[in-house]
């Protein structure tokens, strides 16, 4: 079996890599699109980070225990995985354009009922909405930015999009706090859906889908690369030309993807990055206040740390991906295997955090949370492994069932919290000594479970999230399917 039409047939795959490099260029409004995405992202995220930062005034003026407010931070993640699992589904039939538009309509309109006065009941509610509704977010703009990318080159604006979801706190932080502090705290939800609506109209009049989508006017489609893929021939298929023919991967059974090795290694490493943003955004701040010790305009800004060392972080690792595939390497290499060793570093920060002095405390966190905000990665890998209809299935299920880690954290931390002896004080109220060392006691349990999960799901990620293997296993199986076994019959 011959690539018969690949331009790069017969060539080592770096001098295949130094042709594809001319070749496939991306158009400005690729970029313009990969920017908004951003600015989505951003959106995305600070609705997350928003719960965080108003956690000392709600819980006193609403009379919450920290069980009962560790609950309400999980119930942004009930939904999470149905709807992304749901939305993975509509995306492979619908444009994905029209579902980001949805979506950013829902996030703005459910912040106003907490600014008009909601309470407890209320909060539980929209968080439960907005979760939901933000559940499929990152798959969504994933997809949204493939269309407009060749295989080669989506390392880079994947992980740009991706570091939306890191700049929404560093940029949500610190105006929130200053919300909070010139207008009260219910402002800060205000604040965000009057931003999410200016972004709803901006969409409209540029958002849109591109070349690369599934049937697009630049969506390989040949059968005849399919079978050259399937066929495994790294002497006839070198690893940039196997990149290139992602897009041409036919449809397989979702269920073989779906409960593969390597889709189960991203899950782990997914569950694990959840598992951190959801103590990032329910109690980070609080600590900080409490045990650290920080006024509210310095929990706004040492809250960005880890936000920021992410965003660099994605930075890093996008360039190098985008160099690595351009010369060759394939999606494991070049994307898999630096998302799980990131995820390993973070770990080992969280272990050595409430074994440090106090004075290294904000450095390690930084490191923990930044390295450990990597989760699109691990999306963006496992979309090599199929089609482009069948990837926003395979990335939205890993988002959604990775969120489980999201839910189970802050009920986990405040749990931990409440059984070491801390009880929130009332509203105005200075802790006592004695509840800044029930809240250390208990939170530093928790960074001894998350930096073990950590540790061993980012080294089961480099490890085992190969889906170019998984690719060609797929392909293969859908190109010589297993024959049924004959009808018994009897005389």
């Amino acid at each position: 079996m011959t690539v018969t039409n690949s331009p790069v047939r017969g060539l080592q795959p770096e001098e295949a890599a130094r042709i594809n490099r001319n070749r496939h260029r991306p158009t400005t409004r690729a970029w313009v699109i990969v920017g908004l995405l951003v600015v989505f992202q951003i959106i995305a995220f600070a609705d997350k980070a928003v719960l965080g930062l108003v956690a000392p005034h709600a819980m006193s003026e609403l009379g919450l225990s920290a069980t009962e407010f560790g609950f309400i931070g999980s119930a942004f993640f009930f939904l999470y995985s149905i709807v992304s699992v749901l939305t993975g589904i509509l995306a492979s039939k619908i444009s994905v354009r029209w579902i980001i538009l949805a979506m950013g309509v829902v996030w703005a309109v459910m912040q106003f009922p907490m600014l008009l006065g909601g309470g407890a009941a209320i909060l539980l509610a929209t968080r439960i909405i907005l979760g939901g509704a933000e559940g499929p977010a990152t798959a969504m703009s994933l997809t949204s930015a493939h269309t407009w990318f060749h295989p080669s080159r989506r390392a880079l604006p994947s992980n740009l999009v991706a570091i939306g979801s890191t700049l929404g706190p560093v940029i949500a932080a610190p105006f929130i706090a200053w919300v909070i502090g010139a207008w009260g705290w219910r402002w800060a939800f205000g604040a965000l859906g009057i931003l999410g609506l200016i972004w709803v109209v901006t969409w409209v009049l540029f958002g849109g889908d591109g070349p690369y989508k599934a049937g697009g006017s630049k969506s390989a489609t040949s059968t005849e690369n399919a079978e050259s893929l399937a066929t495994g021939d790294k002497n006839v298929v070198p690893a940039v030309v196997e990149t290139d023919l992602v897009d041409a991967q036919k449809p397989v059974n979702i269920w073989r993807a779906l409960f593969s090795l390597a889709f189960i290694a991203a899950l782990f490493g997914a569950a694990s990055n959840f598992w951190v943003q959801g103590f990032l955004t329910t109690w980070l701040p609080q600590y900080l206040g409490t045990v650290v010790g920080l006024s509210l305009p310095q929990v706004g800004l040492v809250t960005t740390f880890p936000w920021i060392l992410g965003a660099l972080v994605l930075l890093g690792l996008g360039a190098l991906g985008h160099r690595m595939m351009q010369r060759g390497k394939s999606a494991h290499l070049a994307i898999a295997v630096p998302f799980g060793l990131s995820t390993a570093v973070a770990g080992v920060a969280f272990l050595l955090t409430p074994i440090v002095p106090s004075s290294l405390t904000v450095v390690l966190l930084s490191i923990a949370g930044g390295c450990s905000l990597v989760f699109p990665m691990a999306a963006s890998a496992i979309g090599y492994a199929v089609g482009p209809k069948q990837r926003p299935i395979m990335m939205a299920t890993l988002g959604g069932f990775g969120a489980i880690g999201a839910i189970i954290s802050p009920i986990l931390v405040g749990w931990m919290m409440t059984t070491a002896g801390y009880v929130a004080p009332a509203k105005g109220v200075a802790p006592s000594a004695e509840m800044v060392s029930s809240m250390a006691g208990g939170v530093h349990s928790a960074f001894l479970i998350t930096g073990i999960f950590l540790l061993v799901a980012g080294l089961a990620s480099a490890l085992l999230l190969r889906p170019e293997k998984l690719g060609r296993k797929l392909q293969a199986k859908h190109l010589n399917p297993e024959p049924r076994p004959a009808a018994v019959t009897t005389s």
